[in-house]
């Protein structure tokens, strides 16, 4: 009951149908956090995106500049020298074919996962169980790396992972709601920075129009844009391009010969209904 007074309260803070600056979003955020706990303040993006297609997959790792008020506990697959320097920066858990079973058994005492190249052979047979988590190292995210000290270090410091949803969705904890407004404000343009720079070249859009002079103008307009701009002249051209293509957005004419802009969008909404 206590849940749905504060979540009614919390919806009537703030308008729907209005859009606030990022300075206000953020008092909005830590004024409305009234929990009995240090509530952790989430950035979610729609990035337009689809993560289905391999080119299009948006994930990484970043250092927040304030970190996020989260201390992460931390597991290292390594041996020997390795495993002592993993200890030394502060790893929660280290070892090896032990570190392995407990997996295996259920036991998950860390957040991040960490892995020397030559212990792969043994962590990949845990892929099903670690990968469904988002604790399967990853070379791409600095998580399989000979460099542990350094790994563990930015781990313990404030590091954030993000990954798109199905539904083209990046979101993190950007801090606590303790934090001073300039701390999250700094978290944000850091996490968006690094959103930016991880997003694909341009997202795919489909412009027909069956006028080549308005196509042409649209194409000269949009050249600009971060966007991948495929043009035709008919909604047939549309629907094979979208298949070849997969764009996110499609911008048409309604009045299309043979078949309007409105029948194509139906048509686009039966072939993929997501």
């Amino acid at each position: 009951m206590a849940h749905d007074k504060r979540l009614k309260a919390g919806y009537a803070a703030f308008d729907r149908a209005k859009s606030y600056t990022l300075d206000e979003a953020v008092k909005l955020a830590k004024s409305n956090a009234n929990a009995k706990f240090d509530e952790t303040i989430e950035l979610s993006m729609n990035l337009g995106i689809d993560p289905r297609h391999a080119d299009q997959m948006v994930r990484g790792l970043l250092s927040l500049p304030n970190g996020t008020g989260k201390t992460l506990r931390v597991a290292v697959f390594a041996r020997g020298a390795k495993a002592e320097e993993a200890t030394a920066a502060g790893a929660d858990v280290v070892g090896a074919e032990d570190l392995a079973e407990k997996v295996q058994a259920g036991e998950f005492g860390f957040d991040r996962c960490i892995a020397t190249p030559d212990m792969m052979a043994l962590v990949g047979r845990l892929g099903k169980i670690l990968g469904p988590r988002g604790l399967m190292p990853n070379p791409k995210l600095g998580t399989v790396t000979m460099d542990v000290r350094g790994a563990v270090t930015a781990a313990k410091s404030g590091q954030v992972e993000f990954r798109a949803e199905k539904a083209g969705i990046v979101h993190a904890g950007i801090g606590k709601a303790s934090f001073d407004e300039d701390k999250l404000l700094g978290n944000i343009r850091a996490f968006v920075d690094a959103i930016q720079k991880a997003k694909p070249t341009g997202a795919k859009l489909l412009v027909v129009d069956d006028d080549p002079d308005m196509l042409r103008l649209l194409s000269m307009r949009l050249a600009s844009s971060n966007y991948q701009v495929t043009a035709v002249t008919s909604a047939e051209s549309a629907l094979t391009q979208l298949e070849i293509e997969h764009p996110q957005l499609v911008l048409s004419d309604v009045r299309l010969p043979g078949r309007d802009g409105l029948a194509l969008f139906d048509e686009i909404r039966k072939r993929h209904p997501t």
